[in-house]
């Protein structure tokens, strides 16, 4: 089931570095939110808070509160791994298991947490490939290597490998950057059916694709080179397109910098 984020009083850290500071917010679930803003404004860093990814980088650590349906996702006794089943990613670039086959590739997960029945196995498969609308193009040749799809197949065989262990939030750093126009909109239309089963949260650098898939769009910024990113305004997506409420957003949206 999808899950509201809330988000309180963050900061996230590279060694000593600042690079995202006092950022809050609340992310509802069966929606599409989306992290608009410069290049090094902490869109991704803040992004890969909200599953304990960023505290994998050495050094790296959070301050603040991640809040999922009033679980702290920091807390003492939480298990990062199973954050990251609850709230799973898509990363930029494709990236399936080189030496697997799309079926391997899809149940690695169920796997990795003891599921070993066929059938189970079987069945999850044919409804992850289904729900990131793969399945007719892949069903075939399940055990050829996932490596041999094209780069849109790829992506979506990710998105269904992340979708099959049944996380509660996706998210997606820039899911699209790497693709061609028609494989975008293969994305960007499975954004639209998926967000009925999960919460999702996407980074992106075009301003179209953020007008075109989200509920609501988040405006981060940095005041200098140096300094840490902050959340500028949030608000609905149409809202934050035609009347935002902060100058330098609709500086940004503009095309005036960035």
């Amino acid at each position: 089931m999808a899950k509201r984020i809330d988000v309180s009083g963050l900061s996230a850290y590279y060694g000593g570095t600042k690079a995202i500071e006092d950022i809050s917010m609340t992310i509802e679930p069966r929606s599409v939110t989306a992290f608009i803003g410069p290049s090094g404004c902490g869109k991704s860093t803040f992004l890969r808070t909200l599953n304990r990814m960023h505290e994998v980088i050495p050094g790296a650590r959070v301050e603040g509160k991640v809040l999922l349906d009033d679980e702290n996702l920091y807390g003492s006794t939480v298990d990062p791994v199973a954050v990251r089943r609850t709230v799973g990613m898509v990363f930029q670039r494709p990236n399936p298991f080189p030496t697997m086959s799309i079926y391997e590739n899809v149940v690695a997960g169920l796997k990795l947490a003891g599921v070993k029945k066929k059938s189970v196995l079987d069945g999850v498969v044919e409804s992850s490939l289904k729900g990131a609308n793969l399945w007719n193009e892949v069903k075939d040749r399940l055990n050829k290597p996932g490596a041999g799809l094209s780069g849109g197949q790829q992506q979506r065989l990710c998105i269904a490998r992340a979708i099959a262990v049944e996380p509660q939030v996706l998210l997606m750093d820039e899911p699209c950057s790497a693709l061609d126009p028609i494989s975008t909109l293969a994305i960007e239309d499975l954004i639209g059916e998926l967000k009925e089963r999960f919460t999702i949260v996407i980074v992106t650098h075009n301003m179209q694709q953020a007008a075109r898939v989200s509920d609501r769009t988040a405006f981060f910024n940095l005041a200098g080179v140096g300094q840490p990113g902050k959340l500028i305004e949030l608000d609905d997506t149409q809202r934050i397109f035609s009347n935002p409420s902060v100058q330098a957003t609709e500086d940004y949206i503009s095309g005036r910098f960035g």
